[in-house]
């Protein structure tokens, strides 16, 4: 048997498991299903947490929601066979996750989930699903905060719980530094610090409706500030299907760019006047000491009311007329950023779980 095997596979998984990565060493073996494929969606952010060297990868591409995750079940087990890990660690809420959670437990395996508890209660969206039944059958859950701890002992979750933080706020601290020292991302596009925003809109109850990416559209358009637009493929390629395309590209207020790597995102990030997103890790990282910024949640709901309590996110819902008319109260006001610290933790979550896993004697 050997020790932990972390199992990422998509690009907020790399980015929230490196830090564990760090902490554990050689100690912890590292597997890539490949449910981000692109090098840009995934082998560039590998590149840059320096983890290319130390993966195993699986390799199995795109495909529907139960091709992915059922060809992500049957590789990972096959690899589990080989090697028995002491534990397998997952992230999130991804396909990856399920798969990883499924194949460990079907052999026996213990398996921990990192960023366990979070609900958003919105049955519409895959990882929903994903993150209910993985935290089911997990024999550690790591919740980041306390208001996911009570979320899982609710539902009578029979693993152990233990509030650790979130490792993304490892990774902002760790990483901007060296994200600020070597980005050129401002220069070549030829950006001034606060005076644009950057948004992101990937999810398939989102980017697979032609009418919700429309008023996307619509909200970029009617931005107090012209939006800076990294397209992720499967939303380009639905513009382009419901002929939205025109919208977008002829847009003064729209700036659109490939994907870019995490140093330049985190760059992007940290000089941008506000974010607008559909994602669930952008949401954390907003609150990150170092970076702090609004962020307008293009959502009807969020698995992170943390980061809505203390102030730094706002759902705006998929309605133009009612989210330009909250962003224009909060520009006119002054565009303040709370002042509270962040609600995912200190920066120290990777430690935290490396010191339950010795405890564990599973590493």
């Amino acid at each position: 048997m050997s020790g932990p095997a972390i199992v990422i596979g998509t690009r907020p998984e790399i980015i929230k498991m490196a830090p564990l990565v760090d902490v554990l060493g050689k100690q912890a073996r590292l597997i890539h299903t490949g449910q981000h494929y692109s090098f840009n969606m995934s082998q560039v952010f590998l590149d840059e947490l320096g983890l290319r060297r130390r993966i195993e990868f699986l390799d199995i591409g795109a495909g529907t929601q139960a091709a992915q995750t059922g060809n992500a079940l049957v590789g990972l087990e096959t690899s589990f066979l080989k090697d028995r890990p002491s534990i397998v660690l997952v992230e999130g809420d991804t396909n990856t996750v399920l798969a990883g959670a499924l194949a460990a437990c079907k052999l026996g395996i213990p398996v921990g989930h990192v960023e366990a508890g979070l609900r958003s209660y919105d049955n519409r969206m895959p990882e929903e699903h994903n993150r209910r039944m993985t935290d089911h059958v997990s024999n550690l859950l790591f919740a980041p905060t306390k208001d996911n701890a009570a979320i899982l002992r609710d539902e009578n979750v029979p693993g152990a719980i233990h509030v650790t933080g979130n490792t993304v706020i490892d990774a902002c601290l760790h990483n901007l530094p060296i994200a600020l020292r070597r980005s050129r991302i401002m220069d070549t596009l030829d950006l001034k610090s606060g005076a644009y925003a950057v948004a992101t809109v990937h999810r398939a109850e989102n980017v697979d409706d032609a009418k919700v990416l429309s008023s996307f559209i619509s909200i970029f358009s009617g931005s107090p500030l012209p939006v800076l637009l990294p397209l992720h493929p499967r939303t380009v390629k639905n513009a382009k299907r419901f002929g939205l395309w025109r919208r977008i590209s002829g847009s003064k207020n729209i700036r659109v760019i490939e994907p870019v790597g995490y140093w330049d995102f985190l760059a992007l990030m940290k000089n941008s006047g506000f974010l607008l997103t559909d994602s669930g890790g952008i949401q954390e990282e907003a609150t990150a000491p170092p970076i702090r910024k609004k962020c307008f949640v293009l959502r009807i709901s969020t698995e992170r009311q943390e980061a809505v309590k203390a102030g730094f996110c706002e759902l705006l819902g998929v309605d133009p007329e009612k989210a330009l008319k909250v962003m224009a109260r909060w520009w006119k006001a002054g565009a303040n950023v709370p002042e509270k610290a962040s609600p995912f933790g200190d920066g120290r979550s990777a430690g935290r779980i490396a010191m339950i896993l010795g405890k564990g004697k599973y590493i």
